[in-house]
């Protein structure tokens, strides 16, 4: 919602205040067209030519985010300590039964509680891949720990990826702006024997060019790469969560103990209170005994 807001208040203010100084549209408009074509246009074939398939699509799927804003909520979070207690606890009394969890997290009856995060094959995968290490008795917390650092910056480096590309465009707008202007003043020395007044226009339209560029970069494609590498950031800490709790887990500490780690470890907008937490894991346990 608020970069909705966000983009409306850029053209609001950027052209009404163009209006109320006294600006008339009608060259603006009749420009924006072939100025859009020569910017947007060699925007999006640099974009094509700096960048391969995959990472196209998934730099057009990371847009949604400007509006959607992170993907992990402080429900999930909770969610998310609550599986790991989950797992972690039966590691401790019964690794056999863990197995079946951590081999087939599709179809484990723990896994199934928290739909949102088995769909996510990261997490999974972390979850899984580290509670299998432990049980083959790779359980050095130092070597685990520095083998999910290095698996967690790929993460990193590769969702940051859109984030970079878009901030590339918006580096480049300005000058694709500068180019559009100078076409522009080409094709108005072409016309030099014109009256003042179609001088005039014709010079307005290629300035266009060089507002369109610079209006683009830092007004809409700008915030859209700080917004998308601000929402990947965050979502970041979901998965540094699942590393703090399951070191701990390597390090021998209790399980409640190991889940307050994580807890604290959550950024403060989504960290679960203590009494939330405590709360859901009671009812996990009173499931169970049921």
């Amino acid at each position: 919602m608020t970069g909705i807001i966000g983009i409306a208040c850029v053209f609001v203010m950027v052209f009404g205040g163009y209006l109320a100084a006294g600006g008339k549209m009608s060259i603006i408009l009749y420009s924006l067209p072939f100025e859009m074509m020569m910017i947007g246009g060699a925007a999006i074939g640099a974009f094509l030519v700096g960048n391969a398939g995959p990472a196209i699509k998934h730099t057009l799927s990371d847009i949604k985010k400007v509006f959607k804003g992170p993907t992990w909520k402080a429900a999930d979070y909770r969610d998310l300590l609550c599986l790991l207690f989950e797992l972690v606890r039966l590691a401790r009394d019964n690794p056999v039964a863990l197995e079946e969890h951590i081999e087939a997290p599709e179809t484990s009856s723990i896994f199934a509680r928290y739909p949102k995060i088995r769909k996510d094959h990261e997490a999974v995968g972390l979850i899984a891949d580290t509670l299998r290490a432990a049980a083959m008795n790779y359980d050095d917390p130092h070597q685990v720990e520095e083998v999910l650092d290095k698996r967690m910056e790929a993460l990193r480096h590769h969702a940051m990826h859109p984030a970079h590309a878009l901030q590339t465009m918006a580096d480049g707008l300005p000058a694709l702006g500068i180019v559009a202007a100078v076409l522009g003043v080409i094709k108005t020395m072409g016309s030099i024997d014109q009256p003042p007044e179609v001088l005039g226009k014709m010079i307005g339209g290629a300035l266009v060019g060089t507002f369109l560029g610079v209006f683009l970069a830092y007004g809409i494609v700008g915030p859209f790469a700080t917004r998308v590498k601000s929402v990947v950031e965050e979502d970041q800490h979901f998965y540094g969560l699942i590393r703090e709790v399951l070191i701990a887990n390597l390090h021998r500490h209790p399980a409640t103990i190991c889940i307050e780690v994580g807890r604290q470890n959550a950024p403060h907008h989504v960290r679960p209170e203590f009494t939330e937490l405590e709360g859901a894991l009671r009812g996990l346990r009173q499931q169970e005994a049921a």
